[in-house]
Parts: C-alpha cells; sequence; structure tokens
C-alpha cells in the first residue's frame, strides 16, 4: 500500500487496563469492518502481557 494512503488514515486506539480481551477484539473487529480506512490499534495501561484464549 502506498505511503500517501496510509497517511490520511485516521487512527483509533482502543484502550483499557489489561489489554487482554476486550480491546483486542475491538481491534480485531475495526480492521476487519473498515479494511484499509482506519488504522486500529490496541493497549493497556498496565498490560496483562498476554491475550485471553477465547479473544483470540
Amino acid at each position: 500500500m502506498s505511503e500517501t494512503i496510509l497517511s490520511h488514515r485516521r487512527r483509533v486506539l482502543f484502550l483499557c487496563t489489561g489489554n487482554s480481551c476486550r480491546t483486542q477484539m475491538a481491534e480485531g473487529w475495526l480492521r476487519h469492518l473498515a479494511g484499509d480506512r482506519f488504522e486500529s490499534l490496541s493497549a493497556g495501561a498496565n498490560p496483562a502481557g498476554y491475550a485471553h484464549p477465547l479473544a483470540v
């Protein structure tokens, strides 16, 4: 994908405390539904260090 297209995408950050389930699911859904229109990211204030198996 060209750099021009990537620089004009809106960035969405899903933030929670652990980043082990809900934010990762939200990030995945936005990537799936919006395609290249958004850059989707997730993070945690106190990251758990793993993804919950049901979130994957």
